[in-house]
């Protein structure tokens, strides 16, 4: 008897540690607390959210088309959710967290899977050298893309919310010397272009959606032949003008399946990225997006601008139809812009008619 009266406050003692509520950690088990639980739980419904009205209202709504354009990086918290829940004994939430891991793969998966090798007639074939960037209308100085330009020594060169005092500061600091032949979208808003080429620019227009210019169509004049170039800046979907990015992006797919995509390069900022319903659309018409082709969907280009973080959107895109290959593309920095710019190297199929 004493030595069962003994072992009694042991036992209770154990049976205490061991059937308290969710917050007591065990020497067995340990169970992810309801005050912790509850917030993830939210996380994961707004994805959840976020994930439901990409599949019943795709992009109709400004706040998820700013959301659909972030999928690489709005789910990443579903995966270290997903291990919690699953350690912390919370399955239920576990599971749905995993769900929500797996569609946004699902989303992502033609992007990565669009990395195809280059053609080998695009290996050797006649090329050139083009930048494009988003050169910020507010630019202090272009002294940092003047020193680009003059590194790099692109054979073309088209630049959004370039100023006149922007192509200035360039002339003079010999930065457009071996690109004599030059088009510019004249102002100081947002909405305005810069084209210089090495070779000589023909039949160019700018198309307007409303009050401001939306594309430069230009053809250059290459050795091999003609090359049909178009140049665009969308508006962003702000809440403001959310409406007026649909119709630009629209309009945008009907010029191309107007043109057709063959001999098409396409280059700027399209303010959307394949998470965009519009922007698929106008991969849809026969485009290639040249980054996810040569196997680089991660190679952000806005915003430079939220140091320690790096670029997390990809909004800015070369795009070519058949018989036009981005034979090489990356992206360089834009100094004293929120844009990284794109640099590649643009082959042509010999005899194709632009």
């Amino acid at each position: 008897m004493s030595e069962v009266q003994d072992r009694s406050p042991l036992m209770s003692e154990v049976q205490d540690r061991t059937i308290g509520n969710d917050d007591v950690l065990t020497a067995q088990h340990w169970r992810l607390s309801r005050a912790l639980t509850i917030p993830l739980w939210l996380v994961i419904g707004a994805l959840a959210v976020v994930l439901l009205m990409r599949l019943i209202a795709w992009d109709t709504l400004q706040l998820f088309a700013v959301l659909d354009s972030l999928t690489f990086v709005i789910f990443l918290p579903a995966l270290p959710i997903a291990i919690l829940a699953a350690v912390g004994r919370r399955f239920v939430l576990a599971i749905t967290a995993s769900v929500v891991m797996l569609v946004q793969i699902v989303i992502v998966y033609p992007e990565f899977a669009s990395a195809q090798p280059v053609p080998g007639w695009a290996v050797h074939g006649p090329s050139f050298r083009l930048l494009d960037a988003n050169v910020f209308y507010d630019n202090p100085s272009m002294a940092g893309y003047a020193l680009q330009v003059r590194h790099v020594r692109p054979d073309v060169l088209t630049m959004e919310e370039a100023r006149p005092t922007d192509v200035a500061q360039l002339k003079a600091a010999g930065a457009l010397d071996g690109l004599p032949y030059q088009f510019e979208v004249y102002g100081f808003d947002p909405f305005i272009f810069f084209v210089a080429s090495r070779y000589p620019l023909t039949g160019t227009r700018v198309l307007r959606l409303g009050e401001h210019p939306l594309m430069v169509q230009t053809t250059l004049k290459l050795p091999s032949g003609p090359q049909t170039l178009w140049v665009l800046h969308t508006i962003a979907p702000l809440p403001i003008s959310f409406d007026q990015w649909k119709r630009q992006i629209s309009f945008v797919d009907q010029q191309v399946r107007s043109r057709g995509a063959a001999g098409l390069l396409l280059v700027g900022d399209f303010n959307s990225t394949w998470g965009n319903q519009g922007f698929r659309d106008i991969l849809a018409s026969g485009l290639t997006d040249a980054a996810a082709a040569r196997g680089k969907p991660l190679a952000m280009t806005w915003s430079q601008t939220m140091s320690p973080l790096p670029p997390l959107v990809r909004v800015d895109h070369v795009l070519t139809g058949p018989d036009v290959v981005a034979a090489q593309i990356g992206t360089v920095p834009g100094p004293g812009s929120d844009h990284r710019a794109l640099l590649a190297t643009i082959a042509v199929r010999p005899g194709h008619s632009a």
